[in-house]
């Protein structure tokens, strides 16, 4: 049986071009999940490999979609062609239990694990850059400006926390830290 595993990163992310490739592919039952691939705990695809038996086809788009680095890459393909269970990565191909196979394969997973550090190498060049400036906050950005909370405290001298929500747009509860904030 073919199987396939998609997987994005954050809730936000889209699975549907994952998934939709898979199914072109053949994929008889298709595992899905929005987990951060740096976590070693990925339901789905635990549930997944546990299922897997001799004769089946693992489907992955991508490298990067299938092992956190190049060596758990490594050992989950050992532990599925010691089961029998061929892997296809669509963007390398069939990964063969050869030599050449092997080789193959641990140079493109070292390949995708690099890739994968030198996002978090920018990533933190960039967040070290940012702090050096005077505005820089750490965190998602407000959604109001002070300006804006300023009015909405004043309004709530003389209105409910429901006025001045309906007026302002400023839930309550963001009006209520705002409140605490300025004492």
């Amino acid at each position: 049986m073919k199987y396939g595993y998609a997987r994005v990163s954050t809730l936000s992310q889209d699975l549907e071009a994952q998934l939709q490739t898979l199914k072109k592919e053949g994929c008889e039952k298709i595992y899905s999940e929005k987990f951060t691939g740096t976590k070693a705990d990925r339901p789905q695809f635990t549930t997944l490999l546990e299922c897997l038996e001799t004769g089946d086809t693992l489907v992955v788009t991508k490298l990067d979609r299938f092992a956190r680095s190049t060596s758990d890459a490594i050992e989950i393909v050992k532990k599925l062609f010691k089961k029998g269970v061929k892997v296809h990565v669509l963007n390398i191909g069939l990964v063969e239990d050869t030599p050449t196979g092997n080789l193959i394969f641990t140079v493109m997973s070292a390949f995708a694990q690099f890739e994968r550090d030198m996002i978090v190498e920018r990533t933190q060049e960039g967040k070290a850059i940012a702090k050096q400036r005077e505005d820089y906050r750490e965190g998602r950005p407000k959604k109001y400006t002070k300006k804006q909370i300023d009015h909405a405290l004043i309004l709530l001298k003389t209105h409910s926390y429901k006025q001045v929500e309906e007026m302002t747009g400023i839930s309550k509860s963001t009006l209520i830290r705002s409140k605490k904030d300025t004492r």
